[in-house]
């Protein structure tokens, strides 16, 4: 686990202590209904997500040249192609392998645009 990330309690506990203060006429229905947000902000049902790294999908570090990008991407590419997979099972795990390559380098892309226009 990455220590930089929330605990998983903290949005519950919030939750409570904020839905006991702002409901003041029935606190403790506020504290439930702020324990159940919390829940939710909790188990990322409001799409606070973690993004991976996409240099780490591509198998690189933070300073390879667009060459070493392109080459890593073209390579796994076609390690992963769906076509090559036997069953459906197979298929569907290549593809999503596929999905993941392709946003990491579309996001790679974006990152050295923004970087260039600084």
């Amino acid at each position: 686990m990455n220590d930089s990330r929330v605990p998983p309690w903290l949005g519950k506990v919030v939750g409570v202590i904020a839905g006991f203060l702002v409901v003041r006429a029935d606190p403790p229905l506020g504290a439930l209904i702020g324990l159940l947000l919390g829940h939710a902000f909790d188990a990322g049902w409001f799409g606070r997500r973690v993004r991976e790294d996409p240099y780490q999908v591509l198998g690189l570090s933070e300073d390879a040249s667009d060459a070493e990008i392109d080459l890593a991407r073209r390579r796994l590419l076609g390690q992963h192609h769906p076509d090559r997979a036997a069953d459906g099972a197979a298929r569907h795990a290549a593809e999503q392998r596929t999905r993941a390559i392709n946003a990491a380098y579309d996001r790679i892309r974006v990152l050295r645009q923004s970087s260039r226009r600084r």
